[in-house]
């Protein structure tokens, strides 16, 4: 049998194995990216995007196509089935402190096929349609997986497998890791509509209808397009609910058949799963294949690209001999605690939306509606960043002071960042032992972001995912860096005192 040398095999290219494609072609790593389907799926599945996400996709090359076809949310609001607040978010600005929108409503088609037009321009990246993962085994320090392409079956000798082929991952079955469940499953119909004769949206606002009869979600998706989500009631079926007697029924109060056409229905069970392992030697998962969380909060693909963007750059430095091995187990120590806080706020979301007795609505309606209104809408979610892989002090999600006229990402590229107060010459003396991009600090910064964020210190430090490191000492910055490559912890003896 056919047998081909690669660094890293990528199962599934959805956004986020197409991200991870670009962010290892970025770096030079060789990669086979597989995926089953030869074409796009054509329809809208994730529906949001956040400004950190937005951010992240843009170092992959798949913002500025999102960005030109979608549409911000002026407001998410939960109410009750006589139209009143329970809660509500708003955006805190038009832009958040990354230089994106807070929120994006956007069309996932026009995403994936911008994320793949970039991965066709990684010459270290063999992108191969209409391929199919069959298993796989462990080998040494690496995997041979079976494939199965145009001409049969061949296998793929590579260092490291990542599975981002979604909730019924292969390669998560293939290893034996097992699922965490939240305790989470509920079934809902989701419709997806194109709006007619010109009409960009019904709403500026997303909204929860959070009544007993039947919750529903409405939903602004990118312009001329709207979603409705109807959550199965006890003893209906998906062929009870998808008829288009049914869903005009549902539609009617909202919206009239003749005003749009339906482009897709489908019976969905939202989740909250968690995989047990997210690394298991040279097996990684990424995703869906390593979590899933119920819709509420919109960040089931946030945390897949967050996840990309945390795992990619640690491969690399491994490969390269620049880390130890041990720092891919920072990987779920990093990215978990993150995951499980946003599903516990979706499912806690979930249950205001989901709750079915008349009597628990009218309990739960009096407790939200006891608060004044004010205290029930609150700024639009921006999340805390991460709590480990950083120095005292860090983990924020870095701003984009901007750089000349561009964005500061674009002069920076995936990479880590230093940047220095003064004396940029003798900082660069940096860059060569750690891979850094050195910017010194006569950036725009129009908003003060930097400024605020740096405050007297002469350094900062920025992760290739756009957390900040540490703030301090440029020399002490890069020794704490270099040990956190070598060991998987951030700081050393040296750096903390």
């Amino acid at each position: 049998m056919k047998r081909e040398q690669t660094e890293v095999l990528i199962v599934g290219l959805g956004p986020v194995g197409a991200a991870l494609g670009v962010y290892l072609g970025r770096m030079g790593v060789s990669a086979i990216a597989i995926e089953r389907d030869r074409h796009v799926y054509p329809l809208p599945r994730a529906a949001h995007l956040d400004h950190e996400t937005m951010r992240l996709l843009h170092l992959a090359g798949g913002a500025e196509a999102v960005a030109a076809a979608s549409q911000p949310l002026s407001a998410y609001e939960f109410r009750n089935a006589a139209g009143e607040l329970l809660m509500g978010f708003t955006p805190g600005g038009e832009l958040a402190p990354t230089g994106w929108p807070f929120s994006s409503m956007f069309h996932q088609p026009t995403l994936e096929h911008a994320l793949r037009a970039r991965l066709a321009e990684m010459p270290s990246v063999s992108t191969r349609l209409g391929h199919a993962l069959k298993g796989y085994e462990v080998a040494g320090e690496g995997i041979v997986a079976e494939v199965e392409g145009e001409g049969g079956v061949y296998e793929v000798a590579a260092r490291f497998i990542i599975g981002c082929d979604g909730g019924n991952s292969l390669v998560r079955r293939s290893a034996g890791i097992a699922l965490d469940d939240m305790g989470f499953d509920e079934p809902w119909l989701v419709i997806d509509t194109v709006l007619k004769n010109g009409v960009t949206r019904l709403s500026t606002v997303g909204l929860q209808h959070c009544d007993p009869a039947r919750p529903v979600t409405s939903m602004p998706m990118a312009p001329g397009r709207h979603r409705w989500e109807f959550m199965l009631l006890d003893g209906e079926t998906p062929e009870d609910v998808t008829s288009d007697e049914a869903i005009a029924t549902m539609l009617a109060p909202y919206a009239g058949a003749a005003s749009l056409d339906i482009e897709r229905r489908a019976v969905y069970r939202f989740h909250a799963l968690v995989a047990e392992k997210w690394r298991q030697g040279p097996v990684i998962l990424a995703g869906d294949a390593a979590h899933q969380m119920p819709p509420f909060m919109g960040q089931g693909l946030c945390s897949g690209t967050r996840d990309a963007a945390n795992v990619a750059w640690k491969i690399e430095a491994v490969l390269r001999g620049r880390a130890d091995e041990s720092l891919l187990d920072s990987y779920q120590a990093e990215r978990e605690p993150h995951v499980r806080m946003i599903t516990e706020m979706a499912v806690s979301m979930g249950k205001v939306v989901c709750t079915r007795d008349a009597e628990e609505a009218r309990l739960r309606d009096e407790g939200m509606l006891a608060q004044p209104e004010d205290a029930r809408m609150k700024g639009m979610m921006t999340l805390q960043g991460i709590a480990t892989g950083i120095l005292a002090g860090g983990g924020a999600v870095f701003p984009d002071p901007g750089h000349g006229a561009a964005r500061l990402d674009d002069a920076a590229g995936y990479a880590p960042i230093l940047i220095v107060r003064e004396d940029c010459e003798a900082a660069r003396a940096f860059a060569d032992a750690g891979g850094f991009t050195v910017l010194c600090r006569d950036l725009p910064d129009p908003q003060g972001h930097l400024a605020m964020l740096l405050g007297d210190a002469p350094a900062v430090l920025v992760r290739p995912d756009r957390y900040v490191f540490g703030i301090g000492e440029a020399a002490v910055l890069t020794a704490a860096w270099a040990h956190y490559l070598a060991s998987g912890v951030a700081g050393a003896p040296a750096a903390a005192a």
